[in-house]
């Protein structure tokens, strides 16, 4: 299959397209092959007039199975729930667009690094919300020229430490700081060439991809369509592309490869962007064999076909999260504030 990509400019002057009914696709069953869900749209049990939301981005589940999300809403940036809906807890740092957030280990203990593209902010703290680390903007750490935008939007830990951080929404680097916010090295960068790997028109997540021998940096290069992979120092290693696929941030989850699908789109077609969210599922060999809320995903060769929506249930997936009994949980971005939807396994 040809490639064929485009500018995110593109994207700003599409046009919205109105939101479907959602009534009647409650318990619909969604996926393919063994990994295949039934849709609850009412999981959420959150009050909109004490946990208002606005984007619900993105979600982990920490050691005590509490499901623990990160919105763009300034009164409460972080919501906790327990697995059937009901909210535990909430905080905020009075964050007007958090955007990322995934666990880290400090002192033994489990945190979150949440990252705040609007004001260029990444943080890591403990699970109450109290702010242990600030990392340096690179404008003052010498990563970046004074010029440069910086607009983080997500960051994983290593096991040695090291934080690595994907300025989706500014320069296209990952920069990487030792546990201690000291600044190491960038790779990446801005491209605008529909073939140039291990650069970026848009890296938009980062985690870290402890499936095989060497542990690997994973990136999401949404605009293309890919997934990358590098090495802990930055070297490029090798990438996957899944046309078609505009994915959020990779999730690792066992063996398998998760993301949240923003939108599907046929090359070029920018009329019909908004509202053609689905999740993917990829195995070990980072061959998609589910796609929740998408079409079946077919192959020729090594070269999986085009992947577009099916079933509107969702609008724009932003993140997806896997708890330890293999349901799903579909966080949405630009959906009307809509709190998550789970997806029990079936």
């Amino acid at each position: 299959m040809k490639r064929r990509h485009f500018l995110s400019s593109a994207l700003a002057a599409a046009p919205f397209v109105k939101a479907q009914s959602k009534t009647s696709l409650q318990g619909t069953t969604i996926g393919h092959g063994d990994h295949r869900y039934q849709v609850d749209l009412e999981w959420s049990k959150a009050k909109r007039e004490t946990h208002p939301v606005k984007n619900c981005h993105e979600m982990v589940m920490d050691d005590q199975k509490r499901l623990i999300m990160i919105t763009d809403e300034s009164k409460n940036n972080v919501l906790i729930f327990d697995k059937d809906g009901t909210v535990l807890d909430a905080w905020t740092l009075n964050l007007k667009s958090g955007h990322g957030l995934s666990l880290a280990v400090r002192s033994g203990l489990e945190h979150l690094l949440i990252c705040d593209p609007g004001s260029g902010s990444v943080l890591m703290t403990t699970l109450k919300g109290e702010i242990v680390l600030k990392l340096p903007n690179p404008k003052e750490c010498g990563a970046y020229d004074a010029a440069s935008k910086y607009a983080p939007t997500e960051a994983a830990q290593a096991p040695n430490g090291d934080i690595y951080v994907a300025d989706g929404y500014g320069s296209q680097f990952i920069l990487q700081f030792d546990e201690t916010g000291k600044f190491i090295r960038k790779f990446g960068g801005i491209s605008t060439q529909a073939l140039n790997a291990g650069k970026f028109m848009q890296a938009h997540g980062v985690t870290l991809d402890l499936r095989g021998s060497v542990p690997l940096v994973l990136c999401t290069e949404r605009i293309r369509n890919e997934f990358h992979w590098y090495r802990l120092d930055g070297t490029y290693s090798h990438s996957v592309y899944l046309p078609g696929a505009y994915m959020s941030r990779p999730v690792i989850q066992g063996d398998l490869l998760l993301s949240g699908v923003c939108f599907g789109m046929k090359p070029n077609d920018y009329r019909m962007w908004r509202e053609r969210g689905f999740i993917i599922i990829l195995d070990k060999n980072n061959r998609v064999i589910s796609a929740p809320g998408g079409q079946q995903p077919k192959y020729e060769g090594n070269q999986v076909s085009l992947l577009l929506q099916d079933q509107p249930i969702f609008r724009n997936v932003h993140d997806v999260c896997s708890d330890d009994v293999g349901d799903l949980y579909a966080c949405q971005w630009s959906a009307d504030s809509v709190y998550p939807y789970k997806l029990r396994r079936v």
